[in-house]
């Protein structure tokens, strides 16, 4: 299958089920390791100021939950002290994993997650039945394919081992870029966002021994594969920088977003959340620290630089569906 067939497919996907893209995500049903709570913090350490008077007074406190990473930096050096500077108190869960921020979500542990794209999002709701819903969407890493034991993709040999995330959602994302690198062949007609290795029609070019792993082990287990698939929120925490990426997907269509209890929609606190997300001092930091994301398409503007991916390749075809509007 063709790069151009599965862009095809996944613009059609997109529009069939309404979704815009959101890195990192995924299902486990193992026990999911404690998040690390942080203090709260006295006084605004944000330029912007403001009454106290400004903030939602049915609900002075705002409990962020993120993945540890990008996604806890974005609130602990911008918006934290924004919303503070405001008159909020704001409490920060940092996970380490894809299943408690949604689940302690849904439980009222946390006001606001903030870690996941939209088809993850819809998936995870949907098999637990959770009542939650999509607000904004913010800066992300983009998955990426990176050295292991070989350094380049030229390097690419038969009985190679690749390791990949182990959740569906992503899973299906790296095979993807497996089947744009020419790596395997996918079969026809197959939905790009579901893609399992059921759905691997000819592996034979190289044989690869797909290792899947926890997402948030990938980036230590370099050493033992030779090449990685890698999410770019966990990259970047690791130390890995998205300049180094042999290849990353060329789709937009997994910028993550923020999830909220349906029933918080339209409150004044998640407007001011928003607010801080999209202000021109965030946008300003965003671009500043996070070379080789992509942005939220609300922001109107190109997306930070990234690799070169297309030298890389013999083709790309970027898709840039974003149906399900803010």
């Amino acid at each position: 299958m063709k790069l151009t067939d599965i862009s095809r497919q996944l613009a059609t996907a997109f529009a069939a089920v309404g979704v815009s893209g959101l890195v990192l995500v995924g299902c486990n049903n193992s026990s999911a390791p404690e998040a690390n709570q942080e203090p709260v913090t006295e006084g605004a350490t944000a330029e912007t100021t403001a009454s106290t008077s400004d903030i939602d007074p049915e609900h002075t406190k705002i409990v962020i939950g993120t993945t540890e990473g990008d996604f806890a930096d974005m609130v602990r050096n911008q918006v934290k002290g924004t919303l503070e500077a405001q008159g909020y108190e704001v409490e920060l869960v940092a996970f380490t994993d894809y299943v408690r921020p949604n689940l302690a979500l849904a439980e009222g542990d946390l006001d606001i997650n903030i870690f996941q794209h939209k088809p993850y999002l819809d998936t995870f709701k949907k098999e637990n039945n959770l009542d939650l819903v999509e607000v904004f969407q913010v800066p992300t890493a983009p998955l990426g394919i990176y050295s292991g034991k070989k350094s380049s993709l030229d390097e690419a040999f038969k009985g190679m081992s690749v390791s990949a995330p182990n959740d569906p959602s992503n899973f299906a994302r790296a095979l993807v870029m497996m089947n744009d690198l020419g790596w395997i062949k996918l079969k026809d007609g197959i939905d790009p966002l579901t893609a399992s290795k059921a759905d691997i029609a000819d592996n034979s070019k190289y044989d690869i021994d797909i290792v899947e792993l926890e997402a948030a082990q990938l980036p230590r287990a370099r050493d033992e594969v030779d090449f990685a698939v890698i999410n770019g929120n966990y990259a970047t925490d690791s130390g890995i920088k998205l300049t180094e990426a042999l290849f990353q997907e060329p789709s937009f269509a997994y910028v993550n977003w923020s999830a909220i209890k349906s029933a918080d929609t339209g409150k004044k606190w998640v407007e001011d959340v928003t607010n801080a997300y999209n202000s021109e001092a965030f946008k300003k930091y965003a671009h500043e620290t996070f070379p080789g994301y992509k942005y939220p398409k609300i922001w109107g503007s190109d997306t930070s630089a990234s690799i070169d991916t297309a030298a890389k390749t013999d083709s790309t075809e970027t898709v840039e569906t974003e149906a399900a509007a803010q």
